[in-house]
């Protein structure tokens, strides 16, 4: 059986979880899992042989967390995951598939973590490589609750191995990931990348799964997988068990494989008898066929902008240093703040997408390119589009953008195609294609839809689609001939009417010369409007743009009952000026948008003229609760809390300075945090230090893979009246039930919180935690209320 072949023609199925049984088997809490590859290799194969025997086609390795990270010993690595792929066909036989399993690597990447993006690309396709070359079938890449994580797998696995690579993603209950992505996000950038098939595994039961997939399937265009775990983990008798049964979970398998997925197994809790139940119920029914969905999307770690919801488009302009002396003396200083400052206001503006565009010709563009995308897309929430004229800057930054870019520009140059469409079909993107060739800028309009043609034809030559095609058909000065925006327009609706394809310009270019440009610029607008623009290059800041953008929008019906129009003009929205550029802001606004330097740079101003706990009273808390409460409602995500909490950090350093000269008091109560025994996923408690810390607790970090008589040990010695446990893998939950019984034991005033993907509020109760932290600032909320009622 070749799995690419059976797709679509009937159901395929995955085995289960394999930690579940490997614990019934004598695995010790916090053993590594996959050293049983090697010393307990019937165990495996018999694992493996009896979900072979229940159904299962694809049979996963035992190597989730076979990674270099946790397995730094010379050619350990190797055997584990080369035995582990070898047992796995042993048990799959000629007629079953295996699949090289990566999960994460349990560490956050640059730049709200400590791991560079092309250290993960090496980590994981060391892993890959090593599976391919045993004899996997495909990679799956699975248990991702970081889209960016995802994407340096998917990258290493397409670019270290020929296999089909197939990834699932680990959501909460909305279909929001760890980092903030949501599902037409992060399909927009697996599918970009070229999975082969896509979907979700872990985090809950197949009910609530079952609840996502329709979400999942308007914008899926490629296979959709689901693995689910078997309900909500619970102890009993000191082990885990789940709540849902084998008929039970078939029974929601049937509605999901009905729904529309094609490929189902099962993931934590799930054994043989589940997926015997679930192939008996869903292997006679028939595929759901799989439509292309054919949108035309860009997007960020966030969110995604589709051009057919989104109408038109607002690119902002401003990163750019054409004309702006400014930013270009910002851009040869090294002045990144600047730059964010200038993204966030245009974001705060209006904005769908910013354009970024750092060349000048002193400067190592690919250089200053990839550390402006890395730093954006820490602190804003929309797509990026990369405009550059280099190949190596461009690639430089596909590579590091955390999503779906726009990208900026092809053309009909022959050498310029073959240049920027490689680019694309690897790392995906909406490419925006110039009506110019060898010969120039057509005068008319034939002439650029020609040259249109020739883009779309030549592109699928390379596998791009024309919905990943974005046409600008140039607009040119009229003030170098009365006909040019005649031309342009004319050239814009043909393009739209003969080729099918989107459009963009970039408007202000029609004005060029003229005296009260911003007139010309707008009764523009309007008219590429009138004849199908889908997207502009603006000036956010310009009123009378965004005074056109809002009116088209009502008077088209595409601003559902006005509402947008009557926010901006009726004063039910409240107004906020918009974050300045180019001057010092004040901490709040520093610390709220994640501007690092100029954070510091406001503390050193305010510690002139007043106290460092008033600033921190008076600005910096307040601005840490506002991240938080916009955290906590979804207005902004986990890179953005991160960025705030780094610029957080780098007033506190400075106000620190002075506190310790005047030997005032900032810090508040410790609090112990941990990974528990066997558990080297730590993302969870870093994140939560980083806040405890801006909040002024004393945060003692004993680690990953923490022994429950340390955690003991230290809560004691310390005095410590709270301690924080993590636990990413449902082998070690019994670790952290064990740490909480001797802290209840031996430091019985200690409060508990616990936190990790494999937990709920219910079953921290079980364990007998005495809070379950969803997230980061529900720790610090918690830690907050404990404090207070102590004090009080």
């Amino acid at each position: 059986m070749r799995v690419l072949e059976d797709l679509g023609k009937r159901i395929v199925f995955f085995d289960g979880g394999m930690g579940t049984l490997l614990q019934a088997k004598g695995l010790e809490p916090g053993e590594l899992p996959e050293l049983w590859n090697l010393t307990h290799a019937d165990v495996v194969r018999d694992i493996h042989s009896a979900y072979r025997a229940a159904g299962a086609e694809i049979i996963k390795t035992n190597t989730f967390g076979a990674n270099r990270f946790k397995y730094p010993e010379a050619g350990l690595l190797e055997r584990v995951i080369t035995e582990g792929v070898r047992l796995a066909k042993e048990a799959a036989g000629s007629d079953g598939l295996v699949a090289m399993d990566i999960g994460p690597t349990g560490k956050l990447l640059e730049p709200i973590g400590d791991l560079p993006f092309e250290r993960a690309v090496e980590v994981f396709g060391e892993e890959a490589e090593i599976g391919a070359k045993a004899g996997a079938d495909l990679i799956l890449i699975e248990t991702m609750t970081d889209t960016y994580e995802c994407k340096a797998a998917v990258l290493a696995a397409k670019e270290r191995t020929n296999l089909p690579v197939f990834a699932t993603l680990v959501s909460d209950d909305k279909g929001k990931l760890l980092t903030g992505g949501d599902i037409p996000s992060a399909v927009a950038l697996l599918e970009g990348l070229g999975v082969n098939a896509l979907g979700l595994n872990c985090g809950f039961g197949p009910d609530l799964m079952r609840r996502l997939l329709p979400g999942l399937l308007e914008c899926a265009s490629v296979p959709v997988i689901i693995n689910p775990n078997a309900g909500l983990p619970k102890t009993e008798r000191g082990r885990t068990i789940y709540t849902i049964g084998p008929d039970a979970f078939a029974g929601e398998m049937r509605e999901i494989v009905r729904g529309g997925a094609w490929i189902v197994g099962g993931c934590c809790g799930t054994t043989p008898e589940y997926i015997a139940a679930e192939v008996r119920t869903c292997k006679n029914i028939v595929p759901v066929p799989l439509v292309p969905k054919r949108h035309t999307v860009v997007s960020s770690y966030a969110k995604a902008v589709d051009f057919a919801h989104i109408a038109p488009v607002l690119i902002g302009e401003r990163i750019n240093p054409t004309g702006k002396p400014r930013l270009k003396q910002a851009l040869r200083d090294g002045d990144i703040d600047y730059v964010l400052q200038e993204g966030i206001a245009q974001m705060q503006l209006g904005a769908h997408v910013l354009d970024v565009n750092v060349g000048l010709p002193e400067l190592d563009e690919p250089n200053v390119m990839a550390k402006v995308v890395s730093a954006l897309q820490g602190v804003v929430d929309i797509p990026l589009q990369i405009d550059t004229s280099s190949p190596e800057a461009m690639e430089r930054a596909l590579r590091l953008y955390s999503g779906k870019a726009l990208i900026n520009s092809v053309n009909g140059k022959e050498e310029s195609m073959h240049a920027i469409f490689p680019l694309v079909k690897k790392y995906g993107g909406v490419v925006v294609a110039l009506t110019l060739d060898e010969s120039g800028i057509p005068a008319t309009a034939e002439g650029r839809v020609q040259i249109a043609r020739k883009i779309m034809e030549t592109a699928a030559t390379y596998g791009i689609a024309p919905e990943n095609l974005l046409v600008d058909p140039l607009v040119m000065t009229i003030s170098a001939g009365q006909e040019n925006a005649a031309v342009t327009l004319e050239a814009l609706e043909r393009i739209h009417r003969e080729l099918g394809l989107h459009t963009s310009l970039g408007v202000s270019n029609v004005a060029f010369g003229l005296p009260e440009r911003e007139k010309l610029n707008a009764a523009f607008f309007t008219m590429a409007l009138q004849r199908g623009l889908d997207a502009a290059i603006v000036n956010p800041k310009s009123q009378a743009m965004m005074d056109v953008y809002r009116a088209y929008r009502a008077l088209s019906g595409k601003d559902e009952q006005c509402m947008e129009y009557i926010a901006a003009y009726s004063g039910q929205k409240e107004k906020t000026a918009p974050l300045s550029h180019g001057e010092i802001i004040s901490l709040f606004d520093a610390i709220v948008t994640g501007l690092k330097t100029s954070a510091a740079e406001a503390a050193e101003q305010l510690v002139v003229t007043k106290q460092p706990l008033d600033i921190i009273e008076e600005q910096l808390i307040p601005a840490l609760d506002q991240v938080g409460y916009d955290f906590e409602t979804g207005v902004l995500f986990l890179p953005q809390l991160l960025m705030s909490a780094e610029a957080a950090r780098a007033a506190f350093e400075v106000l620190r300075g002075k506190l310790d000269v005047d030997g005032q008091k900032t810090r508040k109560a410790k609090v112990i945090l941990a990974t528990v025994k066997g558990d080297i996923h730590d993302i969870g408690k870093n994140i939560v230090k980083i806040l405890l810390q801006n909040y002024s607790y004393e945060v003692i970090d004993l680690g990953k893979n923490v022994l429950p008589a340390d955690v003991v040990k230290t809560a004691r010695n310390e005095q410590v009246h709270l301690v924080g446990l993590s636990a990413l893998m449902t082998t070690t939950v019994e670790n952290m039930e064990e740490t909480i019984r001797q802290l209840r034991k031996d430091v019985p005033a200690c409060k508990i919180m616990v936190g990790g993907a494999v937990l709920n509020a219910e079953y921290a109760a079980r364990i007998g935690a005495d809070f379950y932290a969803k997230d980061a600032m529900g720790a610090v909320r918690y830690a907050e209320q404990l404090f207070e009622d102590t004090v009080g």
